[in-house]
């Protein structure tokens, strides 16, 4: 009986963080979609704000 659950508990573990894992893996890449997002956004309000400087001169 005790090996039994000693089994059961280790098949739990494993398969608790390979879930885990899954869920971090989901994490980060929907976190480096946002994060390039908001770079690209970013350059472009730069771009923006460079090109009207620049246009206000002449």
């Amino acid at each position: 009986m005790q090996k039994k659950l000693t089994r059961i508990l280790m098949l739990l573990v494993v398969l608790v963080s390979f879930t885990s894992c899954s869920i971090i893996e989901g994490i980060f890449k929907a976190g480096v979609g946002v994060g390039i997002f908001i770079v690209i956004a970013v350059l472009a309000i730069i771009a923006f704000i460079v090109s009207k400087i620049f246009n206000r001169n002449k």
